[in-house]
């Protein structure tokens, strides 16, 4: 196995620098496009709105040639091909549509269907090497464990969100990430796509709103001592790391705090709610934490992110 620090491109300068982000115009996505930019990475930015690609079109006029910008249907096989040709790998995220926000049932069958169509078009592009596939802590989390017994249960990437249990306490973000996740991988293995998936915690950016669904079940999360939460830069390592490590492999669980106290529960209730009262809680309980990202750590032990994600 490669030292954790081996880099893709160190042995070769001619090896194909051409990069697809998917979706581009999300928090995550711009925020890789910029860092891969800075690592001197050629990117195609594929986003699934029009109005974004004239926005990046604009935006991008000084990078105007390491950038080029793709429209891409999820739905529509076709334009996601459009993206990826000629690229060596794709860093793909599902990011909600504008005009609905939340997730439900049919928002969860889109996202899988996108995950089907997104790995096809990746095994039918010859010059795809490795895909980076993000999901989330919540296709891991979520199975029918009482916080109140006694369990030396822990948890890491080698779980699965039981999707039962999603579907009976209506759980849809956990639901939609495991469907699609499990989508990926099946059709990865089947087409002998070369995939590796960052499961994120929840994801700490500066719009992160109330409404976020993956906070559905935030209470529950928190005693069950699995409420792990992702600074925007470190998610951003974690991904240009798995990348370009050439001995990553599988899943990696994704995060760099763990909200199993009261003060960072009310901690963070007040940045979600900053015009309500400040709120104390006399429980001063600290919940275990049953939740751990050992494999990801000891691959970023020697990682050099470089600059700073804005």
């Amino acid at each position: 196995m490669a030292p954790a620090s081996a880099n893709l491109w160190d042995s070769d300068s001619s090896t194909n620098k051409t990069v697809c982000v998917m979706d581009a115009s999300g928090q995550l996505g711009s925020a890789l496009v910029h860092r891969l930019l800075h690592r001197g990475y050629t990117v195609h930015a594929a986003v699934h709105n029009r109005d974004e690609v004239v926005r990046w079109e604009w935006s991008s006029e000084m990078m105007k040639k390491n950038v080029r910008v793709f429209y891409s249907d999820l739905l529509d096989y076709g334009s996601i091909m459009d993206a990826l040709k000629g690229c060596s790998a794709l860093f793909y995220s599902f990011e909600l549509p504008s005009d609905q926000p939340t997730y439900d049932e049919l928002m969860g069958e889109l996202e899988v269907r996108a995950a089907h169509n997104v790995l096809e078009a990746c095994a039918q592009t010859d010059t795809i090497d490795k895909v980076i596939f993000t999901s989330s802590a919540t296709a891991i989390i979520w199975r029918n464990h009482q916080p109140d017994t006694l369990s030396s249960d822990e948890v890491d990437e080698r779980n699965w969100s039981d999707t039962n249990f999603c579907k009976k306490l209506k759980l849809w973000h956990g639901l939609s990430k495991t469907v699609a996740e499990k989508t990926a991988w099946a059709l990865a293995m089947d087409r002998g796509v070369n995939m590796v998936s960052i499961n994120a915690g929840l994801v700490m950016q500066p719009d992160l709103s109330i409404k976020d669904p993956y906070l559905l079940g935030a209470s529950e999360m928190f005693k069950d001592g699995v409420f792990v939460t992702v600074d925007l830069k470190f998610l951003v390592d974690a991904h240009i790391c798995v990348f370009e490590d050439s001995s990553s492999y599988g899943r990696y669980l994704c995060f760099n705090h763990i909200i199993n106290r009261s003060k960072d529960a009310v901690k963070l209730a007040t940045m979600l709610l900053p015009s309500s009262s400040p709120q104390t809680l006399d429980d001063d309980r600290v919940y275990q934490q049953r939740i751990k990202n050992d494999k990801l750590s000891k691959l970023m032990v020697d990682f050099d992110g470089g600059v700073e994600v804005q």
